[in-house]
């Protein structure tokens, strides 16, 4: 199953330059376009304070599954004058490895006020924050 996941995002990750996603997968804006999403990786607003490598365009992309699911959630928020907001879906492991380097370099602690102030940067595997495998890869988590 392992390898599985690993060959679909892979896969998927390689594929979003063409526009042509595995069967499995879609744009969300293709779902619902109301859903609204602001990706932090792609610029200087996230934890490590610059573009996170592997995230080159503006857009989501996420399992057919979960981005079904997130329309269903979206339609009841809506209804109340509410809406989601997503900062992170799929991420290629060129990113986690990414995350990992960066953790290796304790002295870069640009945006620890900001986003891990109370959080020692060289606990922040142990704690869980960063790992070298991500579940962002396989797709469906948000």
């Amino acid at each position: 199953m392992k390898k599985l996941i690993l060959f679909l995002s892979i896969l998927t990750y390689a594929s979003l330059s063409a526009q042509k996603l595995h069967k499995d997968f879609v744009f969300l804006s293709d779902i619902d376009e109301t859903i609204q999403f602001e990706l932090r990786y792609l610029g200087n607003n996230n934890f490590i304070g610059k573009p996170i490598d592997g995230y080159g365009r503006d857009c989501i992309v996420m399992t057919k599954k979960t981005a079904f699911a997130l329309k269903n959630v979206q339609q009841i928020l809506l209804k109340e004058g509410l809406s989601l907001k997503i900062f992170d879906a799929y991420r290629p492991q060129q990113a986690v490895d990414h995350f990992v380097r960066w953790a290796k370099q304790t002295n870069d602690t640009l945006m620890k006020k900001e986003y891990y102030p109370d959080v020692p940067k060289s606990e922040l595997f142990t704690q869980g924050y960063i790992a070298g495998k991500s579940g962002h890869s396989r797709g469906s988590t948000v």
